[in-house]
């Protein structure tokens, strides 16, 4: 079965071989998006996919201009080993 990432209402997912990984967020009225968690199943991990989802997070923030929050201890770590994602975006 083919892999699909894509963006729904409150996740950015990742599908492979019907196992499902996630970034859920949140969008408010006033310009930010708030990561909040990611789960990547067992069988799905070690492959770098949460630094997909992490990383698909900051370029939607950059393609809607918004300014990012970060709760999810996971995407926080990220961001510390990769500070290029910060580019434009106004991170907290």
């Amino acid at each position: 079965m083919p892999r699909t990432s894509h963006v729904t209402r409150n996740r950015f997912e990742y599908e492979d071989e019907g196992k499902v990984a996630y970034l859920e967020f949140e969008t408010d009225d006033l310009g930010w998006i708030t990561l909040l968690r990611t789960e990547v199943p067992n069988e799905l991990r070690g492959r770098g996919i949460a630094g997909e989802l992490v990383r698909t997070a900051f370029e939607y923030a950059r393609e809607h201009r918004l300014r990012v929050d970060v709760l999810c201890p996971l995407a926080a770590d990220y961001l510390k080993r990769h500070p290029e994602l910060r580019g434009d975006s106004s991170v907290s």
